[in-house]
């Protein structure tokens, strides 16, 4: 009996209905320029793609298209972000120099390494890398970034104004009934278990008076 409704099951024609669920539509709401600028048609990749944004700054680990456009540079800045810029013009503060009759630079005599050991691997090129001016970290060119990165940059130069906590009507009720007892005593109110049941410090009900003080002014 069991066979037979198990060759019905496989005959039925009728599939199991599976609602579709919709894909989650990002909606961010940590930044106002960003928001503004998100495209909802996009994927995420694609719209972090066209602001410039990148989700972890380390390099990417796969599954990304490589662009064959992107010059070596870029690239090599972008993999590595405590890799030493070249320095633009060499900077030397003293040299030895020879002059001409009429006292122009002939040449610019370069002395020898010390090498009192003998080493031989003491003249090698790549030793003088030690001796290379330091010009920082090596950072991507600003003429690549696009407008959203360069508002995000100059809105963290303008740091949002300190906002001043003001005391809540129980606080002030709570710090008055303190006063009125051990005037301005904070030590005894420290200590006083009826009026202090949370065992705020000496340190901590000074500056909750000095900030109540401050706001009524």
């Amino acid at each position: 009996m069991g066979r037979e409704l198990q060759k019905k099951k496989r005959r039925s024609k009728r599939q199991p209905v599976r609602p579709k669920k919709p894909g989650k539509v990002l909606n961010p709401r940590g930044n106002t320029l960003i928001a503004k600028a998100w495209d909802k048609k996009e994927t995420l990749t694609q719209n972090y793609q066209r602001l410039g944004l990148v989700s972890r700054l380390r390099g990417a680990t796969g599954g990304m298209e490589k662009k064959l456009s992107s010059s070596s540079s870029t690239a090599s800045c972008a993999r590595d972000a405590l890799a030493i810029a070249p320095a633009a013009q060499a900077i030397v503060s003293e040299a030895r120099v020879e002059r001409g009759p009429d006292g122009r630079i002939v040449r610019v005599i370069d002395e020898a390494r010390s090498n009192p050991l003998n080493d031989l691997l003491c003249a090698l090129e790549s030793d003088k890398v030690a001796g290379e001016e330091w010009s920082g970290i090596a950072e991507a060119q600003t003429d690549a970034a696009t407008d959203t990165v360069r508002q995000l940059v100059e809105m963290s130069h303008n740091a949002a104004p300190k906002k001043v906590r003001v005391p809540s009507t129980g606080e002030r009720q709570w710090l008055q009934r303190l006063i009125d007892r051990h005037g301005d005593d904070t030590v005894a109110m420290a200590r006083d278990v009826r009026l202090n049941p949370m065992q705020q410090t000496a340190a901590d009900i000074a500056r909750r008076i000095r900030r109540m003080r401050d706001a009524t002014l």
